[in-house]
């Protein structure tokens, strides 16, 4: 029907123009920013899933970070008690040097010199050990107590580590090691002064490199597991990712053929816009 008042050619093209140039910008948009989801309007439940995602990457990151923390504050402690096992294995060589009957008292003498220096080195290493300025073995350090690790992105990724036990014994055995094992130490020893405790003190020595070496194998397991923690959140991340970006990402070939189409089909619909203006010229003609 031809009319004067209502060009419905025109108005059904206006509708389709907005229409495409709506789906025109979007497309623009997604390419410039290269996100499918700039708004909560581009896909509202996609969007949710996706923040999910980038909260538990994000969780996952620093959990990373705190396993290689971890892993490091373990190594400090285990390589401090790495020095106490030398200064025991040297104590134990003076102790059986001094327990033979052929070292004099000159000699006992100057070997439990050396024998309270390496006591009093043992407690320094004990008590001056520390991690980011927090002791580690000395009363209220951090393996006095049950220490938790936090491993992943929620409350409950939590791995324990508690090795109160064995330092409790190690601190017992180095005190019965060496009296200037002590807080102030100074005073001369007789552990070693002659034959007959330097000959006690080497089952005494040997007993206390058990103990250590408990505590190291503590930590070492401990640490080890936490390595694989960290592998493990890294192939997680790295998949936990690829989701999101499956969500998120714009599919670029896909995007750029919609523009394309969008761009062809604004194109026309400009054209068609401008043509239907003639119809109100031909309801004219049939007044003349």
């Amino acid at each position: 029907m031809l009319s004067l008042h209502t060009n419905a050619a025109s108005l059904s093209t206006q509708s389709a123009l907005a229409g495409t140039q709506k789906d025109l910008s979007t497309s623009m948009q997604r390419l410039g920013t290269g996100l499918r989801i700039n708004s909560a309007m581009d896909d509202a439940a996609g969007l949710q899933i996706a923040t999910r995602l980038n909260a538990q990457v994000s969780g996952m990151k620093v959990a990373m970070r705190n396993t290689q923390n971890d892993i490091s504050m373990l190594q400090t402690g285990e390589g401090a008690l790495g020095e106490v096992t030398n200064i025991l294995t040297r104590m134990k060589d003076l102790a059986t040097q001094a327990a033979d009957g052929s070292s004099s008292s000159a000699d006992q003498t100057a070997m439990q010199a050396e024998y309270d220096q390496l006591g009093q080195e043992m407690y320094n290493i004990m008590n001056n050990t520390t991690f980011g300025g927090a002791a580690l073995f000395k009363a209220g350090g951090k393996f006095t107590a049950a220490v938790n690790f936090q491993i992943g992105s929620s409350t409950a990724e939590k791995m324990a580590f508690n090795a109160t036990t064995e330092l409790t014994a190690l601190t017992t055995a180095l005190g019965a090691a060496s009296t200037n094992y002590a807080a102030a130490p100074g005073a001369a020893g007789t552990e070693i002064a002659t034959a007959g405790p330097a000959n006690t003190m080497i089952d005494t020595l040997a007993n206390t490199l058990d103990t250590v070496g408990a505590l190291r194998a503590k930590m070492g397991a401990a640490a080890n597991r936490l390595d694989h923690v960290y592998n493990n959140l890294n192939n997680m991340s790295g998949n936990v990712s690829q989701a999101k970006g499956r969500i998120m990402d714009t599919d670029y070939a896909s995007e750029s053929a919609t523009m394309t189409t969008k761009q062809m089909l604004l194109q026309a619909s400009t054209s068609m816009l401008k043509q239907s203006g003639s119809m109100s010229s031909m309801a004219m003609s049939l007044l003349q």
